[in-house]
């Protein structure tokens, strides 16, 4: 799909690893493994159908937007899926030109056609409420050592959010 910004998204290619890890680098700096986010993702495949990249109109890499699976737990609930979203990167130098907007709408709309009810992430609502994601905290949601401010959900099915829950890793049942 091709924005109306003239940024091309497609499913991220062979031989993109390399190039999204550089980006993540420069869009978050060398340190972003530290954040508590990262440690959901950390050695877990993220969803392959939904490894996004978005190309400028010469081919390169602008930005890239993965799924991660996750797992809530709510009491007196079964444990539920959903997805943390993260990291959605764009090149600093073409922020604020519709890559990361473009990559969003495609990936939500991908997620909900593949099935997913929920999608959670860590960031700014005033950037991420135009994608229809709300603070999750209020929704009976938490995230162990995040600040409770910068979770956000989206339910992409009626009934979705439930009563919240504690966020886990995807591996939580294997581990326990």
């Amino acid at each position: 799909m091709t924005s109306p910004t003239g940024f091309r998204i497609v499913a991220e290619r062979d031989g993109d690893a390399s190039a999204i890890e550089e980006l993540l680098d420069r869009a978050f700096g060398a340190d972003r493994r530290r954040k508590r986010s990262h440690s959901f993702r950390a050695g877990i495949e993220s969803e392959s159908s939904l490894r996004l990249v978005a190309l400028d109109p010469a081919g390169g890499l602008a930005g890239t937007l993965r799924f991660w699976p996750i797992l809530v737990a709510a009491p007196s609930s079964p444990l539920r899926e959903a997805l943390l979203l993260g990291p959605l990167a764009v090149e600093p130098v073409l922020r604020g030109m519709g890559a990361g907007r473009a990559l969003m709408h495609v990936g939500l709309k991908a997620a909900g056609a593949a099935g997913h009810a929920l999608v959670l992430l860590v960031g700014e609502v005033a950037y991420y409420g135009q994608f229809g994601f709300v603070p999750a905290a209020p929704l009976g949601f938490d995230m162990p050592g995040e600040r409770p401010e910068r979770l956000l959900a989206r339910a992409l099915a009626p009934g979705a959010q439930g009563a919240g829950g504690t966020i886990l890793r995807a591996d939580a049942v294997a581990a326990a």
